[in-house]
């Protein structure tokens, strides 16, 4: 057999590209919540039982998978953002795949696929959200209850946005959606807190609804993995009609 995955550097971070045995020639962007991470050897997604068991699906179907370290926990900057536009240029330029991907996001990395989104929407074919976080000031309002983890949190969002700390209260992390109408699938865990449904893919679900242009949610309860990794490849799959 083959090469089944290739790590590569970009702007110091590392970035992983899986390979599956019979490729469709399609391809999977991932985009991690905080505590996802690539080094040069391994990652998250190879890592973690659950996340693995969805990757193995992915590449068993056919696709081409790839995802970034992208600076840790990256909270949606623009530097990140900056990244995640050259990795998949480099990506597409390399590899023998149609040049509209599949968005893959969990937690905070859906607020780089809402960026990615308003950018450059005619790159994607469709995006499937986990648990999304999609409102970085509603998040941080929420971390305020817990000094704790708002100060990590607050250390964190000034390291990724290359601000004072100090300044983070000042500052507002509001942002808009993208006006496209990208088929999008969001599934949320029912007794998720991190990123409360009413927070985020709530007033996602609701914009989208006014746009004319409705996006799809499904409640899971966590112990239903399986069944959750088969309806994300069922949705990309009914999106690659039109090439």
């Amino acid at each position: 057999m083959g090469i089944t995955k290739r790590f590569f550097q970009l702007e110091s971070e590392w970035n992983v590209i899986h390979y599956p045995y019979k490729p469709n020639g399609f391809a999977v962007f991932i985009l991690g919540d905080k505590t996802h991470f690539v080094d040069g050897e391994t990652s998250f997604w190879l890592q973690h039982y659950g996340r693995n068991q969805l990757l193995s699906i992915l590449l068993d179907a056919g696709y081409t998978v790839f995802t970034s370290n992208l600076y840790g926990a990256n909270w949606g900057s623009p530097k990140a953002l900056n990244l995640t536009m050259k990795i998949y240029h480099i990506v597409m330029k390399k590899e023998i795949l149609n040049e509209r991907v599949h968005i893959l996001c969990e937690g905070m990395g859906a607020l780089i696929a809402k960026e990615f989104m308003k950018l450059s929407n005619e790159k994607i074919r469709s995006v499937a959200m986990l648990n999304p976080c999609l409102n970085l000031q509603a998040h941080l309002e929420k971390e305020r209850e817990n000094m704790f983890f708002y100060k990590r949190l607050t250390k964190e969002i000034a390291n990724a946005y290359e601000i004072d700390s100090k300044k983070i209260k000042d500052c507002s992390f509001e942002s808009s959606f993208d006006s496209s109408n990208l088929p999008v699938h969001i599934w949320q865990r029912m007794n998720s807190i991190t990123y409360p449904y009413h927070d985020h893919s709530k007033i996602y679900e609701d914009f989208r609804s006014k746009q004319g242009s409705p996006i799809d949610l499904t409640f899971h309860l966590a112990d239903n993995q399986y069944r959750l990794n088969h309806s994300v490849v069922k949705f990309f799959k009914e999106n690659e009609k039109k090439l």
